[in-house]
């Protein structure tokens, strides 16, 4: 398939520039896997469209506020590090701003002087391997003293509260933008859901900004896909085995959650076992689901590896049109938009 069959019109007012509130106030276009039948829906109603025995994947990594803006020591030139995985302690790789200016053995300092960074290298792709030093126990303590939220480039309203960009089940620090499918639940939701019979089980996957990164090649195919690091436990590869044995369904909460159960069941086989590592897997038309029955999931990009991993699911067609109808209906898109449950 080429990439520009996965191109759809948007008009710019409908990018979602902050969240719904209450969050389970966000809408909820009900898909049809097999037949392409659309419902429309408030996300609340949740509980009324599963069933007793179902079992929801979701990833409970949390948004590091990764995005440091500080000055060269030197110059004390402003620039800007957004902190993508670490590859060692206190080694970092980097998006760097300005790219050009930030070579090898340069030093940057954030905030009094507490926090700085130096230049280790400039990898292929540009980004930067960098090192840091702090005078507290841990790195995480001064990226909640220093650091911005990293929001997808397509938001240009800061938040006021950090909080809206964590899922309420965030509790594992490490990823660079947040898996957005689960910005809708509220406690109470998972609640009425687990009183109908519905369970609940935890996956990590730390989203990378490779998330967001343009397909440039034309063929789908030819794409390189980004690398992250995933854990699923003992409890929830015995829960999601258990689920598929009693006949329930098992529902991927967001992209991360279907790439991470997706990636354990092709490593094993199709059972899906306690296991962490990275992943790269590119999910697109023609992939043979292993694991996965269902998949809630937000409005994505034209063109994005995450239209495809839908397109994959619930097939070329289903999906595009699905998309049409959400324009024409003028449902709210991307990380703080609306959002989609195929069944």
């Amino acid at each position: 398939m080429q990439k520009h069959d996965f191109w759809y019109d948007l008009p710019k007012e409908l990018i979602a520039q902050e969240p719904c509130l209450p969050r389970d106030a966000a809408r909820l276009l009900c898909l049809g896997r097999q037949s392409g039948e659309i419902s429309h829906h408030i996300f609340h109603e949740l509980p009324a469209l599963l069933h007793a025995g179902d079992l929801l994947i979701v990833n409970n990594s949390k948004v590091l506020p990764a995005r440091l803006i500080g000055h060269k020591a030197e110059t004390g030139a402003v620039c800007e590090l957004l902190l993508l995985r670490e590859e060692s302690r206190d080694v970092w790789e980097c998006l760097a701003r300005p790219g050009k200016k930030l070579k090898p053995g340069v030093r940057v300092v954030f905030g009094d002087g507490t926090l700085t960074a130096e230049i280790l290298e400039t990898r292929e792709d540009g980004n930067k391997l960098v090192r840091f030093s702090y005078d507290t126990d841990t790195l995480y303590e001064k990226l909640d003293a220093f650091g911005k939220m990293p929001l997808p480039p397509y938001i240009t309203k800061q938040l006021d509260d950090g909080s809206q960009y964590q899922t309420v089940y965030a509790k594992e620090l490490g990823s660079a933008a947040a898996p957005t499918a689960g910005l809708h639940f509220t406690p109470e939701l998972m609640e009425t859901l687990r009183q109908k019979g519905v369970r609940f089980a935890e996956v990590t996957l730390h989203v990378g900004l490779g998330t967001f990164r343009p397909v440039k090649e034309e063929t789908v195919e030819d794409h390189v896909m980004h690398s992250e690091w995933y854990c699923i436990s003992e409890e929830t590869a015995a829960l999601i085995n258990r689920t598929k044995q009693e006949g329930g369904r098992v529902i991927a909460v967001g992209t991360t959650s279907c790439r991470t159960l997706e990636a354990a069941a092709g490593a094993h086989g199709g059972q899906v076992c306690a296991c962490s590592g990275d992943t790269d897997i590119f999910i697109y038309p023609g992939y043979t689901f292993r694991c996965i029955d269902g998949l809630i999931t937000n409005f994505h990009l034209p063109e994005s590896t995450l239209i495809m991993l839908v397109s994959a699911f619930c097939g070329y067609e289903n999906t595009m049109n699905a998309y049409r109808v959400a324009v024409e209906n003028k449902y709210r898109f991307f990380s703080f938009g609306d959002a989609m449950l195929i069944v």
